[in-house]
């Protein structure tokens, strides 16, 4: 195996913590009477389900590309889920007074050095990855969409989880253009230092998503006690 033990940690507590954040939404949901929000809780288990293919990939020491390649096209329906769940919560919601807000994303074709070899062929996975990130982008657009109009569905902490995995993305690729490109590794999975670190980006995310999703649990207990809600 490519991973060391403490790479293996991270990734492991990763899938944890979006297993876990999905479940906590779902309980938050059902403590606030909201049924959509249970919804949005079970879109987010097919990145879940992606996690374990990626550890099963991990596994093989890289050897299996088609379990990579699953992982994306499953991930690829979760993020078409995760967007679907947002847009039935957002139409539940009372629209403002003032204009919407309008939102124009654009995403620029990006090749990276040192890309995970695909089962599929280079074109075909560089195709799901493209449409999911367009997919996630406009889910996260909506997802503000839906803080703004009512920030008792999501906790900020929540909201900022789900747009930290940006960041994660971001520094993947920084890492993989150094791993391939500068240090001469064959891919980021061999360069254990900044895999693990570039890992450790998303733990953060899914453990803020938890969190935020911990702190509205908190909130809906406390209304139905009656006491005041912190701010």
């Amino acid at each position: 195996m490519l991973l060391s033990l403490p790479n293996w940690i991270i990734h492991v507590f990763s899938s944890l913590e979006w297993g876990g954040a999905a479940f906590l939404l779902f309980r938050h949901g059902s403590l606030s009477g909201r049924p959509a929000l249970r919804i949005f809780g079970l879109s987010m288990l097919p990145h879940w389900v992606g996690s374990f293919f990626v550890l099963g990939y991990h596994a093989t020491g890289d050897a299996i590309p088609f379990m990579l390649d699953m992982s994306e096209v499953i991930n690829l329906f979760g993020s078409i889920a995760l967007l679907l769940a947002t847009m039935n919560i957002l139409r539940r919601l009372p629209k403002p007074a003032e204009s919407g807000i309008t939102a124009s994303v654009f995403i620029g074709t990006m090749l990276i050095a040192g890309r995970p070899q695909s089962w599929m062929g280079e074109d075909v996975f560089d195709l799901i990855l493209q449409l999911s990130s367009v997919v996630y982008l406009t889910f996260l657009v909506l997802l503000v969409m839906v803080w703004k109009r009512d920030r008792t569905v999501f906790s900020g902490v929540t909201v900022g989880g789900f747009w930290f995995v940006l960041v994660f993305i971001l520094v993947t690729v920084g890492c993989m253009y150094v791993a391939t490109g500068i240090r001469g590794y064959p891919t980021l999975s061999h360069d254990d230092l900044l895999h693990g670190a570039a890992e450790s980006l998303l733990s953060i995310s899914n453990l803020l998503i938890a969190i935020g999703a911990q702190k509205s649990i908190t909130q809906d207990r406390l209304k139905r006690t009656g006491r005041p809600l912190s701010g």
